[in-house]
């Protein structure tokens, strides 16, 4: 099924720029708005989905992990959590 396209995006650049565009669709056999909308497309997946990773070293990692085991020393946390709940479960 052919998706119906509805948005217009316009651009400007400039003319190196263009020609290197030019010839990199030409070479693939596609028009400008078909190469430039999939490197966008391309891009934009790459991004969002690097924002959803956290690299980190093993041990930095393996210290985070280990951190959560161990309770604040938070006396104003420690009165609060003797305070009686609200909402019941």
């Amino acid at each position: 099924m052919a998706i119906t396209k509805t948005r217009r995006l316009e651009l400007r650049t400039d003319e190196t720029t263009d020609q290197l565009i030019s010839e990199a669709a030409e070479l693939l056999h596609v028009s400008k708005t078909a190469f430039v909308t999939d490197a966008a497309r391309q891009a934009a997946e790459r991004v969002i989905a690097r924002s959803d990773v956290t690299l980190m070293a093993p041990e930095v990692f393996d210290a985070m992990m280990a951190s959560l085991d161990v309770p604040d020393e938070n006396a104003a946390l420690e009165v609060l959590s003797k305070l009686p709940r609200r909402i019941g479960r």
